[in-house]
């Protein structure tokens, strides 16, 4: 532990010295222990010997993508699974299959109205890829939202899937659908920069399991989109991903892009990741319907990795029902992410919800924001759904982040002792640079005893949550957001209105452990009688107008 502590004192390419009692001394107390002199000399040694195995563990490489010996489970001894099974019934989307006249018109449309005209082939998946290709490019100057084109790559793409359909192969609903991937997601033969300049260059001959889902359902990639430098933020090391509702503000991070470029549509649909708010954030922030699963169900298998037991991957909307469509593609396990589990996703947009349980944490509706999730409240009611307080666990959570950051500093641990981390844009007291050498100074015990914590609060949430069905919270209210990143629970975060400045809102569906079914159940009922999600902003730039399937309103 105390070696842990000298190590950035130390650090240097030969075998370092044995340390002073002095110094153990002083790493004793920026840790917070105080020993005698005689325990100190007991310890100089060993501290010593431990130091020259530290920089034994730090000779050979390892890579980014190299999980620790250690996995992850949201599921402990004693929390069982709560699933909903929806009724036995078959999925079908209703919708027209005529072409427009102008093809911008379908912009902000959903993915089965997309894919209804494709099937029709009323629109050709090459028109669907140079459509979103040629919006990408239109607003891409003042949203700052593309790291990387995938023109040649998307338009092939786009070819074969048409030639599919003319031999009468049809892959399913998202078969010549564009997508774009948020730049922490590997794609072979592009550069893949986790936002942050020390990798600009950075080209790893892999495709991500998502994008082989995605490729694997035809849907089609037409861009890299752009994250907070080492998925922290909206800052790149290009730019800042701005936001289409007021391009003078940022976009939130880290799933910058995503967030950014699906809300302008340009883009029907993104793939973002969370480890703390990563999705939720942006898509507040932008107005999209999102989906952070649990931690556990698609697979992170050529994503960078942040933090190996909180890192998840999930859809970036317009709606829950096209959040449900793209997760179906993409849950499930690949062979090569250890913590993913083969269990069904399966939903229905025809629930009723009607007696269902909807849990509020207590607190959560209290204080500004409390007459916008009033009615928010209200709207669920009339749907038929019974509302009871609950009281959720209280733990040190903001504390227990140094599991965080402790696995971001080891994840980033080459960057840091190369010096490269100062060529990141953001440099401050809460930017990664300073976040990874203070966490070299976090003790091994106390990063075990916040997981040991973290057990406990898992096992006191699902105790919590044994009574409801769902979880509704304002999304950044009573501490829930970290709660559930900790947790492993699974968030679906829907716009519900603009704020007084004009800005959207967002209202949060936390569920079970892998119940993403009803989640999207519940949101996509209530979506279909408020119609918050079909706004979006018209792209004036400035303060935008807000939309509503093409005419104005609010």
């Amino acid at each position: 532990m105390i070696a842990a502590i000298l190590i950035p004192l130390l650090i240097q390419d030969s075998a370092p010295p044995r340390p002073a009692l002095d110094d153990v001394r002083t790493a004793g107390r920026v840790i917070g222990l105080e020993f005698t002199d005689e325990e100190l000399e007991l310890m100089v040694r060993d501290v010593g010997r431990a130091l020259s195995g530290f920089e034994r563990l730090r000779a050979p490489h390892i890579d980014n993508s190299v999980v620790p010996a250690t996995t992850f489970s949201p599921l402990l001894p004693g929390i069982g699974l709560r699933t909903w099974t929806p009724p036995e019934t078959t999925i079908t989307f209703e919708r027209s299959a005529l072409r427009p006249a102008d093809l911008e018109d379908l912009a902000f449309a959903d993915i089965p109205a997309l894919a209804a005209l494709v099937r029709a082939r009323e629109v050709t998946c090459v028109e669907l890829a140079e459509l979103f290709l040629g919006r990408l490019e239109r607003y891409d100057p003042e949203l700052h939202f593309v790291i990387a084109y995938t023109r040649e790559r998307a338009l092939a793409q786009a070819a074969a899937l048409d030639r599919e359909l003319d031999e009468g192969v049809y892959r399913g609903i998202l078969h010549g659908i564009p997508w774009g991937a948020k730049d922490l997601l590997a794609v072979a033969g592009t550069p893949t920069t986790w936002g942050a300049k020390p990798f600009e260059d950075q080209v790893l001959e892999l495709d991500a399991a998502v994008v082989q889902k995605l490729d694997a359902a035809g849907a089609v990639l037409v861009a890299k989109l752009s994250l907070g430098a080492l998925a922290m933020g909206d800052v790149w090391f290009g730019a800042r991903t701005n936001n289409p509702w007021d391009v003078e503000r940022g976009s939130s991070g880290s799933s910058a892009g995503p967030a950014s470029a699906t809300a302008a549509g340009c883009v029907p649909f993104a793939i973002g990741s969370e480890t703390l708010g990563s999705i939720v954030s942006p898509s507040t922030e932008c107005g999209n319907s999102s989906l952070r699963p649990t931690f556990g169900r698609v697979s992170r298998h050529g994503a960078m990795a942040l933090s190996w037991t909180m890192d998840k991957l999930g859809p970036l909307c317009r709606s829950a029902q096209d959040a449900a469509i793209v997760f179906a593609a993409i849950q499930g396990p690949d062979g090569r992410d250890p913590t993913v589990y083969d269990l069904p996703f399966e939903w229905t947009p025809d629930a009723d919800v009607t007696g269902w349980t909807i849990g509020v944490p207590k607190g959560a509706f209290e204080g500004e924001r409390s007459k916008r999730a009033a009615r928010v409240l209200e709207e669920l009611e009339a749907l038929g759904v019974g509302i009871v307080e609950v009281e959720l666990p209280e733990y040190p959570v903001r504390a227990m982040l140094i599991v965080l950051h402790a696995e971001a500093a080891a994840a980033f641990d080459e960057l840091t002792r190369s010096g490269h981390d100062d060529l990141l844009v953001r440099q401050g007291s809460g930017a990664w640079p300073n976040r990874f050498r203070v966490a070299r100074l976090i003790p091994a015990v106390e990063y075990i005893r916040a997981q040991r914590l973290r057990t406990q609060l898992m096992l006191d949430m699902d105790r919590a949550l044994a009574e409801v069905d769902v979880l509704v919270h304002p999304s950044f209210a009573a501490g829930v957001l970290t709660i559930t990143n900790l947790t492993g629970h699974p968030t679906f975060v829907a716009p519900a209105g603009f704020t007084e400045e004009g800005r959207p809102w967002s209202i949060s569906f936390t569920g079970h452990l892998f119940d993403e079914g009803r989640l999207v159940s519940l949101a996509h009922a209530w979506q279909r009688s408020t119609g918050y999600q079909d706004r979006h902003p018209t792209l004036a730039f400035g303060r935008s107008e807000t939309t509503s399937g093409g005419s104005g309103g609010r």
